[in-house]
């Protein structure tokens, strides 16, 4: 199955790819990621595109970006991504994998959309239990660092650090311990898949505000609803 893989850059990705990459029917041969197109960084993460290019240069694997606005309309984002898959099917390729876990109506939108266009998706950490996951993220020996925060449930002392047990302890009650409702993002710079670690410095953090988008179900705004502005800390890693 000649695969590409949506790639975010952080922890759910890493470990979905390692987890792939296990898989000897799956052919993990292209990395994808959504970049906006006016700052250079990776959608919703806010990761700077050249650290993103450095991860896919670790883990030894081509990298496509597909620009978007900052937070396009749905038919914007599928126009896009139509050209893109269209250009990847051309290539061979047959299969998209994915590193969501639990989010039904992101994977029935994934699948329909795919399909139509010939694709079959893959979801390696489906259905798992995020707790057991972010461990076993750990004991595999990955590294990452917390890049963006949703405000209302993570003030700004949880960004910039690094995910270990002590990180998992603070968490407020009710959220995911991988962040799998939009609360926390992240940046992976070692482990198992990694042939050496990315290396970085960390920044300085701001406070963004942004409309919640209306009509989208793009991997970046999957975890918002319609409505007001939803506020987010985000800290800067720079080379």
């Amino acid at each position: 199955m000649k695969s590409f893989f949506n790639w975010s850059g952080g922890k759910d990705s890493a470990l979905a790819l390692y987890y792939a990459m296990q898989d000897k029917a799956c052919s993990i041969e292209q990395l994808l990621t959504t970049v906006n197109k006016k700052y250079r960084r990776v959608s919703m993460h806010g990761v700077r595109e050249d650290l993103v290019e450095k991860q896919a240069k670790a883990i030894g694997l081509p990298l496509q970006k597909l620009l978007l606005n900052e937070q396009p309309s749905m038919a914007e984002y599928e126009a896009s991504m139509t050209h893109e898959l269209m250009r990847l099917k051309r290539r061979g390729f047959t299969h998209a994998v994915f590193g969501d876990i639990f989010l039904e109506d992101l994977r029935k939108y994934r699948e329909d959309r795919l399909s139509e266009l010939g694709f079959q998706a893959i979801f390696p950490l489906w259905k798992r239990d995020t707790t057991c996951l972010v461990h076993e993220f750990l004991e595999l020996g990955f590294k990452t660092i917390v890049v963006c925060t949703k405000a209302e449930v993570l003030d700004e002392s949880f960004v910039g650090r690094v995910i270990d047990r002590d990180f998992l302890k603070d968490l407020p009650s009710g959220v995911d311990p991988c962040g799998e409702n939009g609360e926390f993002h992240s940046f992976v710079y070692d482990g198992p898949i990694f042939r050496q670690p990315v290396s970085f410095s960390i920044g300085e953090k701001v406070f963004r505000q942004y409309d919640a988008p209306k009509d989208t179900k793009d991997n970046c705004f999957s975890d918002q609803s319609s409505g007001p502005a939803m506020g987010f800390w985000f800290c800067d890693l720079v080379e």
